[in-house]
């Protein structure tokens, strides 16, 4: 595999996509509506992914002309990016509507498997090359982001272009400090101080092309694809019955498969790889501690003991047979037993393990019809923040207000908030859609909080 393969420098050829990223509330959207308002003279279409049960991002991108797609409840880099994948294919099939492809990724998204999917797929390079990563950075949280998310350094550490965002809230000590600390993470990016996203184009847009050789240097594994397991081992087995045993681990529960494989392979067979991804997405057939499995195409999930833990299974043919596994054998000590010894593999693979969101980061969105009481907002928001601003990474929301004829806009990250009035509702039915994404959310309080705003 060699980088010029998989080289994406802009061609006149292709279409240059530019990729948003950057941490909840540094600004993305509004970078975005500042890009489709200019004068630069691109079609421009939009693919949006909020990560978020009610899809306001859409509504907050005001004016555009542009087609604009939106992916809801997920994050593109996860269970979405067959969505994206989708849609990009749906573009390519019109083509001539447009010139140029932006894509606002959710502040919570690793940007590499989005970069990726423009390196996997054929027509995607033949057809579109990344003209650069602009990460936004939120110059008022960074520290507390880039300290307490891992997400927060990846998006930086892709980043052709950084935008040092939100550059009035902190002083010039302090932005000098942050340059640095970005710089750490990632040398060859170029910064620029902003406020309210306000950069001239030509330094977003035309980069000329994602330095692959940078993502190399930041992930050597970066062009290997990502799956919903950590190891595969190739076994040599008689007919018999076999003890797999299992030490306490980082779960409770291992997702594993046992594969068998025809032929005399040297190595995994890649159709056991391919057979095993498909598995990781169906149905779990639970099974506990001295349960006898059959090897077969089905994905098991191991119930795991507080101490050693011991499963069987048994061979009818024999022959080789693939386990892939969830997590590498080390982490649970697990070994494979005829009885006597330990059986080693004769070849094993490991891959690049999917990523997964911090379970006590979450989204709570919220939709009812009827008019709010603007102080009854207001005051409950304040509230809100004042009691858990620390664990709000980010709200928005497009509101209906009572005897107001114009949408009120409001977005905050952590314990800022702004709100303002924009275009009038016009024959668009009146609603409330927000969403808050943070930690430790309360779904039950948030509404009721909410609902007794209404008018």
């Amino acid at each position: 595999m060699t980088n010029e393969k998989y080289s994406s420098k802009t061609s006149s050829k292709r279409i240059p996509v530019t990729i948003l990223t950057g941490f909840l509330g540094s600004g993305k959207t509004t970078l975005l509506n500042r890009i489709l308002h200019e004068n630069h003279g691109k079609r421009i279409a939009v693919i949006e992914n909020e990560f978020g049960e009610v899809g306001v991002d859409n509504d907050l991108v005001v004016g555009a002309e542009e087609e604009i797609f939106e992916m809801n409840n997920g994050c593109i880099c996860c269970t979405v990016r067959g969505d994206l994948i989708r849609i990009l294919n749906s573009l390519l099939e019109r083509r001539d509507k447009f010139d140029y492809i932006l894509i606002e990724t959710t502040g919570l998204a690793d940007p590499g498997p989005v970069i990726q999917t423009f390196f996997y797929e054929e027509n995607f390079r033949e057809a579109l090359s990344i003209d650069a990563v602009v990460t936004l950075v939120d110059a008022k949280h960074i520290e507390t982001h880039i300290n307490g998310n891992d997400k927060a350094k990846e998006q930086i550490a892709f980043a052709d272009v950084i935008l040092l965002n939100k550059a009035d809230l902190v002083d010039a000590v302090t932005l000098d400090r942050l340059e640095n600390t970005i710089h750490r993470v990632n040398a060859a990016a170029v910064i620029h101080r902003t406020v309210n996203a306000a950069i001239d184009m030509d330094q977003v847009l035309n980069q000329g092309g994602f330095d692959l050789d940078r993502a190399l240097s930041v992930d050597p594994d970066f062009l290997q694809p990502e799956y919903p397991f950590e190891w595969a081992g190739l076994y040599q087995l008689q007919a018999d019955a076999y003890d797999w045993t299992f030490k306490p681990g980082p779960d409770l529960y291992l997702n594993a498969a046992l594969i068998p494989v025809t032929g005399e392979p040297d190595e995994v067979p890649l159709a056991s790889i391919k057979t095993a991804d498909l598995l990781f997405a169906d149905e779990k057939n639970l099974v506990y501690p001295g349960t006898i499995i059959e090897p077969g195409l089905s994905l098991q999930q191991l119930k795991m003991e507080e101490t050693e833990s011991s499963f069987i299974f048994r061979i009818k043919q024999p022959g080789y047979y693939a386990v892939i596994s969830e997590h590498h054998p080390d982490e649970f000590e697990a070994q494979i037993y005829n009885g006597i010894e330990p059986i080693k593999p004769v070849a094993v693979r490991e891959f690049k393990h999917q990523h997964l969101h911090n379970e006590a980061v979450t989204s709570v969105g919220i939709t009812i019809p009827g008019d709010l009481k603007l102080e009854l907002v207001e005051g409950w928001l304040q509230i809100l923040l004042k009691t858990q601003g620390q664990d709000i990474f980010r709200m928005k929301g497009v509101l209906s207000i009572q005897n107001c004829k114009e949408r009120f806009i409001f977005q905050g990250v952590h314990m800022l908030f702004e709100g303002r009035f924009d275009r009038t509702w016009g024959e668009e039915e009146r609603c409330n859609n927000l969403v808050f994404i943070g930690r430790h959310l309360n779904r039950e309080l948030l509404n009721v909080g909410f609902k007794a705003c209404l008018a």
